[in-house]
């Protein structure tokens, strides 16, 4: 017994002296990826599995990918008609005023929300990310406000944010758990943002009263060009945050995000960011499944004019698994909702649950393909005499 004891704590000894770091229980083994930065993560977009972590918790300054947050509010204003990308924005003396990263804006000069964006998203620049956020809040101070609580709703523990566009200050912190939570939050809900942020070179022109000035854009995320499949997402670096990023890109129909902070240097940085990558896309399958009407039956509806909703004839269901992971031990689970009259079209009426060693791999919804009212006398009356007829 002695001997077990001693032979187990040699070789953990050996393990963790080559400086291999543990990664999510997801993951099927464990990784050294030698990366320069302080923390880091890749998670699969379409589940939110971790597939290897580094510090993922620690809380460290995110320079610019600050701005994967205000974009995500910025992209929800416009979603809820708040604001327009024709609509014109009026640069505050504030906004005029932010250093690092800019477009030179000037107090007084009035760009479309359009422009403002694509000066977000490829130049990274914090004068026209501050106009934007008194834009749709106010001020400043609001929007950051807003910020605070949407990292909150979307599980971001380790964060907090003093202002919209990453410029070091105390307090101003989060992880690369969290910046991929909010990296994926924004490309799901609004894919469009990818639009932008694939843009390598792009225009403004500054109108003021010294005239009209073009001035050009050019994108901080090398990573579009220089890696294959890669489609976002946001840099940053500042002194104290050094080099960071949140890239996302696709091949052969899987989607990863892979998050650095505190990479030594820009090249490091990306380095780092194509390491976490590569591996992801390695471990990763896509695979299909379809489920027939047959295997789901008909949705029951209660106090409705009619009895019952029927599925789609049948539903594919594609997503990713571990390599590792035999496909064929998938558990298939049809989980429909109690559905009480009126029920709308395309309205969600259960989900397709997919599961492998009780985990859940796949969650998709099933939408009711017709609506179905809410029944009153005469469709009670009609009901009693077709049973009987």
């Amino acid at each position: 017994m002695k001997q077990y004891v001693m032979v187990c704590t040699i070789l953990i000894s050996l393990i963790f002296s080559q400086g291999y770091t543990p990664i999510s229980i997801y993951a099927s083994e464990t990784k050294d990826m030698n990366l320069t930065a302080k923390s880091a993560i890749v998670m699969e977009e379409s589940s939110g599995r971790v597939l290897f972590e580094q510090k993922k918790n620690e809380e460290l300054p995110p320079a610019s990918v600050t701005k994967v947050m205000s974009l995500l509010l910025i992209f929800e204003a416009l979603d809820q008609g708040q604001i327009k990308k024709t609509d014109i924005v009026s640069v505050s003396e504030h906004a005029a005023s932010m250093g690092g990263s800019q477009v030179f804006l000037e107090t007084g000069e009035k760009q479309k929300v359009d422009d403002l964006l694509k000066c977000m998203i490829i130049s990274s620049a914090n004068d026209a990310t501050v106009a934007m956020a008194e834009k749709v809040a106010g001020s400043e101070t609001a929007f950051v406000k807003r910020m605070n609580q949407k990292a909150k709703q979307l599980g971001m523990k380790h964060t907090r944010f003093k202002n919209c566009c990453g410029l070091d200050t105390d307090q101003h912190y989060t992880s690369s758990y969290d910046i991929a939570l909010m990296s994926r939050a924004l490309i799901q809900k609004y894919p469009e943002v990818l639009n932008y942020t694939k843009i390598w070179m792009d225009t403004i022109t500054h109108i003021t009263s010294k005239g009209k000035k073009e001035f050009g854009l050019s994108n901080t995320n090398k990573m579009i060009r220089q890696y294959n499949g890669c489609n976002g997402l946001k840099t940053g670096s500042t002194g104290k945050a050094k080099f960071c990023l949140s890239a996302t890109a696709k091949r052969n129909g899987i989607s990863l995000i892979a998050v650095v902070m505190g990479s030594d240097s820009s090249k490091e940085r990306i380095k780092d960011t194509s390491k976490l990558l590569d591996y992801g896309f390695s471990i990763c399958q896509k695979i299909k499944r379809v489920t027939k009407s047959n295997e789901i039956g008909n949705f029951k509806v209660e106090k409705g004019n009619e009895d019952f909703i029927q599925s789609k004839p049948e539903l594919v269901s594609n997503f990713v698994v571990f390599h590792s992971e035999n496909s064929n031990d998938l558990k298939k689970i049809i989980k429909k909702k109690t559905l009480i009259a009126p029920v709308k079209k395309g309205d969600v009426i259960g989900y397709i649950i997919f599961k492998q060693k009780n985990k859940i791999i796949h969650t998709q919804k099933i939408l009711a393909i017709q609506s179905v009212d809410k029944a009153y006398y005469l469709d009670y009356l009609k009901k009693i005499i077709n049973q009987y007829i």
